[in-house]
């Protein structure tokens, strides 16, 4: 199960994951980033509450960075040493800002 929080203000928008990010919840996180990301500078993805992350979400967190190359910024923050791991593992470290 995922949770998702999500503020827009001036530009700048923060979604917030708690829980896991799989094939189950993975189409659900794709369209609130979809209707979030246009008219963007900035997204930042809060991990801090993200137990686990699949190659599902990971497809998601690609798609949405892909969008925000054209337009701005994206930040992962908080991320847990295990989903790190992934990132690592997969190469995605030298595609997404990790902060």
């Amino acid at each position: 199960m995922l949770n998702v929080t999500k503020t827009v203000e001036n530009g700048q928008g923060t979604i917030s994951l708690e829980g896991r990010l799989d094939t189950m919840s993975a189409p659900e996180l794709e369209l609130i980033v979809r209707d979030t990301i246009p008219g963007l500078t900035a997204l930042t993805l809060d991990f801090e509450k993200l137990d686990y992350i699949s190659s599902a979400g990971l497809r998601v967190l690609l798609s949405a960075q892909k969008q925000m190359n054209h337009q701005g910024s994206m930040t992962l923050t908080n991320v847990n040493p295990a989903i790190l791991e992934i990132f690592e593992v997969t190469g995605f470290t030298d595609i997404l800002t990790i902060a």
